[in-house]
This record gives C-alpha cells, sequence and structure tokens, in this order.
C-alpha cells in the first residue's frame, strides 16, 4: 500500500539492537539512525490517528522520540524497536485525542489507498469522494478500531506486533480489526 522503503534497514545499516546499545553508550548519531529508520512511518501512523494534521502529528511523534530517548534504558526488546516506538505514538495520540475533540481527516491522507484517475474527469471525482468517505468513516471509528485497522491495513504490521504495539492480545486485536472492519464497510456500503 504505502511505500515503507525508509523503514527497511539497508545492508550497511546496523539493526536496530545494534542502534539502541550504541544510544545507550551516549552515542547521538545511533538515535539520529532510529529516527531517520522509524520516523516516516511514525509520522504516517501519527497522522492518520490525530485526524490529518500535520502540527499535532508532528507534536505526538517529537513527544514519542523524546520518551524513546529518556526511557531507552528502560527498552528490554520483548517486542521490536518499532512496536516499542509505535506504542509511544499510539500513546501520545490517544493522550492528544482525550484533550480534543474529534477533527475530520485530512484530504489528502488516504490518496494512496484510492489514487486519483489519471484522464477520466468523472472518475477523478468518483475517487474524492470516495477518499473523503473512507477519511470519514475512519474519523468515526472508535480510537482503538481506528489503530488497529491502521497499523494492519497501511502499516501492514502482525497481529502480535500491533498487540504488542497497542498493549491488548492478540485475539483483542482480531476482534477490534474485525469490528473496525465491520464498521467501515457499513459505513461505505454505497460505494459498494
Amino acid at each position: 500500500m504505502l511505500d515503507d522503503a525508509a523503514d527497511d534497514v539497508s545492508d550497511t545499516a546496523p539493526p536496530d539492537h545494534v542502534l539502541v546499545r550504541r544510544v545507550r553508550l551516549g552515542e547521538r548519531s545511533a538515535f539520529d539512525a532510529i529516527i531517520e529508520r522509524h520516523g516516516p512511518g511514525m509520522y504516517r501512523f501519527a497522522l492518520r490517528m490525530v485526524g490529518g494534521d500535520r502540527t499535532d502529528a508532528g507534536e505526538v511523534v517529537q513527544e514519542a522520540f523524546i520518551s524513546a530517548w529518556k526511557n531507552i534504558t528502560t527498552f528490554e526488546a520483548r517486542s521490536t524497536l518499532r512496536t516499542w516506538l509505535f506504542s509511544l505514538v499510539s500513546r501520545r495520540a490517544a493522550d492528544l485525542q482525550r484533550k480534543r475533540r474529534p477533527t475530520p481527516v485530512s484530504d489528502d491522507l488516504l490518496t494512496v489507498i484510492a489514487p486519483a484517475a489519471r484522464h477520466d474527469p468523472l472518475q477523478e471525482v468518483m475517487d474524492k469522494e470516495l477518499v473523503a468517505a473512507l477519511q470519514a468513516a475512519l474519523a468515526e471509528l472508535p480510537h482503538q478500531q481506528r489503530a488497529v485497522w491502521l497499523l494492519r491495513e497501511v502499516e501492514q504490521m502482525s497481529y502480535d506486533d500491533i498487540a504488542t504495539t497497542l498493549v491488548m492480545t492478540p485475539d483483542s486485536v482480531r476482534g477490534q480489526l474485525h469490528r473496525g472492519r465491520k464498521n467501515l464497510a457499513e459505513r461505505m456500503a454505497q460505494w459498494r
């Protein structure tokens, strides 16, 4: 769905566990490498979780990285670093959403999911309406269902990683995903 090349580890880049060890030894450049590797995915997730507001998404990711920097010594590697970082984003996004009223998702947010037609004006209008309907439907989902759906469908995380990220069981993830898909299907029924 989305280009996750920025999240992949290249052949020459050290793996996450090596970067974590280096950060614990005080190497700032290792933390910069973690930011570069995981930041884009965290930002995509945050952007969708906060309703498309780029300022809020940036704030959520920044707070997550500050928390990661301060608490890297407590990271026990029971999960992947990516999962731990996404859990920090999820918590910060939930905190922000509790403080504010829900806002609609930005029009540009899901264009990757339903790219606009190139030459057919009618199809372009239909695609824009579909994306707007999907954005509205996602914004109406409860926080947990939206988070699970985005992590599974957009970030392509496994059920186990989502469970770790959101501090729930894999069975709860499956249930939330099922309910989220059902709710989205009901809201998007007119588009079938």
